[in-house]
């Protein structure tokens, strides 16, 4: 009898009852152990005894002398197999026993789910417990996961029927069938599939959490740089890796938003790679990526109301139709304000768990009650001088270490594009320049990715964002070749937009000796085209900074909206929101953003009186020249 069945020593229970086997009906007699107890049915009847059937191949005699009752054909008992003869013949005798444990024998050799792809075309026996429940046009799909990995279990009842209705997501099963390769991966074509319980399904579930606790562990890597600041933040993220890798053990999807810019997809982008390569590892369905991960770029600093709302309608129609369970919302350079809250809380109601990985500044308060993990400088003391990317790239790494000669890059176009000026920017420009990166060619990247997300607006971009970050792209000499056309590109546009903007900027000094200058980029600079508001801004700013050598704020604005950037004073934008909504009635202020960059949102008729009440703000607030926007480093020689 092969593993999955016990053996004759097996058929005591542990707590010392019995165990009667029930043999599946493509079961052989080399599914059997001699002194092992089975459940029978008469198939006929003779002077001398009693044949009986144990499956549709398994058939013998229990002799008169043997039997305890008497049978007609069709009655069932519990027989004991005395002995496999040489010729074949079985031989049986009856036993009578109150109490005992039923477990079924499923036909084939046990196999882990890791072993399978050695197994193709041999009958195997799986056993685990079901992550997900897939009805598709033709066979139900059953993703059964054991101690080694996941495995897709195919059953056709009827075209479109759903096979065994009586198997649940988290059941223990006993699966059993064909091994087969199936698009590039392995499927077990089921002959029969059987819910576990009592204390053999309790130990397989045992086994399974062992195995996933061990498995969810993060890789021991070592920060690329040495940064006291970032280190502080290393047992945070040790934590949130345990909690994806434990997460796509278990089989629930993962929705990744995050913040469509350059730091954004500096921190998204490896950990999709990350999770894909993680998820590929542990599942023989080659489409298991796909179905379990999706990365989603979100234009506002915020978990916006219509992005949740696609979510749970992506994620419920996911359940019902393909049996997934619920996802994981994870939160990249978002997530940590209390505008985020409205979300969280539409979320909780379908018990949605979220983590955040971000570093504008937080509303702890607000958020946490929300969260299952939330990573962010501010908690310990830091800043948004460590970005997001930098803070994904080791989470990355904790996912899937072998990546991490991939990925040394990454944390400078990250900090290059967020204006970082944190201590360790030289460290990890240096550290892409072994790479074969100038800082230039860094820029270009940042200014590529911008780029390209404007015109993507609300897709991933997928291949073409790989290509562009070179994380996972197979062709260096095509990454530089789509880099120099993008950035070429955005430089063009930039200049363009900048020809027209300059003319119509407004200045003032402020009480406080900084300079102030604001741009109305709805009427003096092109619309709907690159760069968008929030860019031009920024650029007319840089222009700015470059010029004076002074301290300068910048606001550019819209009919209902405004972005803010500094350099020199110390703004704490999100404070200012927040006083902006008590002060100004009916102003309806809301936004954030960093101490230095941010935005915010109000009502078109309103704008002046809010845009005055934040320009006083300003003036007194406090000088600060290590505070800045605008990137220290030098330029490239």
């Amino acid at each position: 009898m092969s593993s999955p069945t016990g053996t004759p020593d097996g058929a005591v229970v542990p707590d010392g009852g019995t165990v009667v086997f029930d043999l599946a009906a493509e079961c052989t007699v080399d599914d059997l152990e001699e002194g092992a107890l089975y459940h029978a049915t008469v198939n006929g009847t003779v002077e001398y005894g009693v044949f009986v059937d144990l499956s549709e191949e398994v058939s013998g005699l229990v002799h008169d002398s043997n039997l305890v009752g008497t049978y007609e054909v069709g009655d069932d008992l519990v027989v004991e197999l005395g002995e496999i003869r040489p010729d074949g013949d079985l031989s049986f005798e009856e036993v009578q026993i109150a109490d005992y444990e039923e477990r079924h024998v499923a036909h084939g050799d046990a196999r882990d789910v890791a072993a399978l792809a050695d197994a193709t075309g041999e009958t195997v026996v799986v056993e685990g417990q079901v992550v997900q429940i897939k009805q598709t046009g033709g066979p139900t799909i059953f993703q059964v996961r054991d101690t080694t990995g996941v495995v897709p279990c195919a059953v056709f009842e009827e075209a479109g029927v759903r096979a065994h209705p009586d198997v649940e997501i988290d059941d223990v099963v006993r699966a059993s069938g064909r091994a087969e390769e199936r698009d590039g991966g392995v499927q077990v074509e089921l002959d029969s599939l059987s819910v576990l319980d009592g204390a053999e399904a309790d130990a397989i579930r045992a086994d399974i959490e062992d195995a996933t606790a061990a498995a969810a562990r993060p890789a021991d890597v070592e920060p690329l740089v040495e940064w006291p600041a970032f280190e502080k933040l290393w047992d945070d993220l040790r934590e949130v890796a345990t909690e994806l890798r434990r997460t796509v053990l278990e089989g629930r999807p993962i929705r990744m938003r995050h913040h469509a810019d350059g730091d954004g997809l500096c921190a998204s982008v490896p950990l999709q790679v990350a999770l894909e390569n993680f998820i590929a590892s542990h599942y023989t369905d080659e489409d298991a990526p796909d179905h379990l991960l999706k990365r989603l770029p979100s234009k506002a600093p915020y978990y916006e109301m219509e992005d949740v709302t696609r979510d749970l309608n992506f994620a419920l129609e996911d359940r019902t139709r393909h049996g997934q369970k619920l996802p994981l919302v994870l939160m990249l350079d978002n997530g940590s304000t209390e505008e985020d809250t409205p979300a969280y809380r539409n979320l909780r109601h379908y018990d949605i768990p979220v983590v955040v990985v971000d570093h504008h500044h937080p509303d702890p308060e607000a958020v946490e009650p929300f969260l299952e993990h939330h990573v962010n400088p501010y908690l310990h003391d830091e800043d948004y001088r460590i970005t997001t990317g930098m803070l994904c790239v080791e989470l990355a790494r904790m996912i899937d270490p072998d990546l991490s000669d991939d990925l040394r890059h990454v944390p400078a176009v990250a900090g290059l594009s967020d204006r970082s000026e944190g201590e360790a920017m030289g460290d990890y420009v240096d550290l892409a320049r072994e790479q074969g990166y100038s800082e230039g060619d860094l820029r270009d990247i940042g200014e590529a990715l911008d780029y390209a997300t404007h015109w993507l607006r609300y897709s991933s971009g997928e291949q073409l964002i790989t290509d562009v970050l070179n994380v996972d792209c197979d062709d260096r000499e095509r990454h530089e070749r789509v880099v120099e056309f993008l950035a070429t590109r955005a430089e063009r546009d930039v200049t363009d937009q900048l020809d027209a903007a300059m003319s119509h900027v407004e200045h003032e000094r402020l009480d406080n000796g900084a300079h102030l200058y604001r741009i109305d980029v709805e009427n003096h600079a092109h619309r709907f085209t690159y760069p968008a508001p929030g860019k031009t801004t920024g650029e007319i700013h840089d222009r700015k900074v470059a010029e004076t050598g002074d301290p300068v704020i910048t606001i550019g604005y819209g009919p209902d909206f405004a972005v803010l950037r500094s350099d020199g004073v110390r703004l704490d934008i999100p404070r200012m929101v927040t006083e902006l909504t008590e002060e100004v009635d009916g102003g309806g202020v809301s936004g954030g953003g960093h101490l230095v960059v941010g935005s915010i949102k109000f009502v078109s008729g309103m704008r002046d009186a809010v845009i005055d009440a934040l320009v006083e703000k300003m003036a007194e607030a406090e000088r600060d020249d290590a505070l800045g926007s605008s990137t220290a480093l030098p330029e490239e020689i």
